[in-house]
């Protein structure tokens, strides 16, 4: 299983309402008690931390994902930056730095493993493998 931390970083301008829902916002939480969901992929825990829709933060997305041996996420980008921090197990990321095309061509291949981290930049196509 790989157990993995990640975190969206969206750069956009706070407005002032943002402090009012910061403090409606327990500052400590029970990550065991926080609400969990797969998107209709059996292979898949996801759970956010904290994040936009759940609690009004402009600019950070914090989850918490599960993934079984064997499973991938599909490829995909981001409008935001994104960084890992491997948990638990091991497996690829495959990563197409400055990809912006719609075909983003022969991806890098990065070993992932207990205690490392990485960061996607906005828009490069990427895929994380969870090995076997």
């Amino acid at each position: 299983m790989l157990v993995i931390l990640v975190a969206l970083l969206w750069f956009t301008t706070v407005e002032a309402s943002h402090c009012s829902i910061m403090a409606r916002l327990s500052l400590m939480r029970n990550i065991s008690e926080l609400s969990q969901n797969n998107y209709g992929r059996p292979d898949l825990s996801h759970t956010t931390i904290v994040g936009s829709v759940l609690h009004g933060i402009k600019e950070i997305e914090v989850w918490l994902q599960n993934f079984a041996p064997g499973s991938s996420t599909p490829i995909h980008r981001h409008s935001c930056e994104e960084v890992f921090v491997i948990v638990k197990g091991q497996g690829t990321l495959y990563l197409t730095p400055s990809s912006h095309s719609k075909y983003p061509g022969n991806p890098q291949e990065f070993h992932i493993f207990p205690n490392s981290t990485f960061y996607v930049p906005v828009n490069d196509a990427h895929q994380v493998y969870s090995l076997p």
